[in-house]
């Protein structure tokens, strides 16, 4: 279980300096190339995706959202899609599998959002406590339960992101060490499975992003 789990462990460095976290800015050496060139086609599908996220995080920011407020969530986007990517790629750290990257990106929105809400709509934030149409009997009740729902809120974020990374990959690997071991029919069959998992893959590595910077949003906009 230890080398299983050796995988995620982030100690190759030198001098004092953790190489494996560096797999967070490999995405950004990729990025700018584009932008010096006339637009691909890779820069234009790029481009649509990033107009339909803004496009959707507008309207669930809604009207009293300020005007640019969307592009924070696109490039959280981009950036957890990015990570979540390379990781698929062999000997690349996935740093989006730790909690130390997904609470580092949860934690600081959230108390953003739950600090800019208390101090400018403190009545606003006060109402949200308790549903609307909630009996008078229920109302303690419900303010405990509302309270620690939205505490838990950036760890339910970060444990989401860093769990189904981990789950994925540890897969790939357990299903991998068994390679050696089994005879050439089976082995047929095993790659298959790989190949398949790896799909699998690559769409969570996509879904997990888009829910996370989602939910963001959805926290952002309950403040307003």
């Amino acid at each position: 279980m230890t080398n299983l789990f050796s995988v995620f462990d982030p100690s190759t460095s030198i001098l004092n300096l953790s190489l494996n976290w560096m797999s967070t800015f490999l995405g950004l050496m990729m990025i700018p190339l584009s932008f010096w060139f006339l637009p691909s086609r890779y820069t234009i599908i790029w481009n649509n995706i990033l107009m339909t996220l803004h496009k959707e995080f507008k309207i669930l920011i809604g009207t009293s959202g300020l005007p640019g407020s969307t592009f924070i969530f696109v490039s959280l986007f981009s950036l957890i899609l990015f990570n979540n990517f390379l990781g698929l790629f062999p000997y690349v750290f996935t740093s989006s599998s730790h909690l130390t990257m997904t609470l580092t990106l949860a934690l600081p929105l959230w108390l953003s959002f739950m600090i800019f809400g208390w101090i400018n709509h403190t009545q606003h934030m006060f109402a949200h406590l308790v549903p609307q149409g909630t009996p008078p009997v229920l109302m303690p009740f419900m303010v405990c339960i509302e309270t620690i729902s939205n505490i838990i809120r950036p760890g339910t974020l970060a444990v989401r992101l860093a769990a189904n990374m981990i789950a994925g990959h540890l897969l790939l690997t357990l299903l991998g060490n068994t390679g050696p071991s089994l005879s050439l029919s089976i082995l047929s069959l095993l790659i298959m499975a790989q190949i398949a998992l790896l799909t699998l893959e690559a769409a969570v590595a996509m879904i997990q992003s888009y829910v996370f910077a989602v939910l963001s949003t959805l926290y952002s906009s309950e403040v307003n």
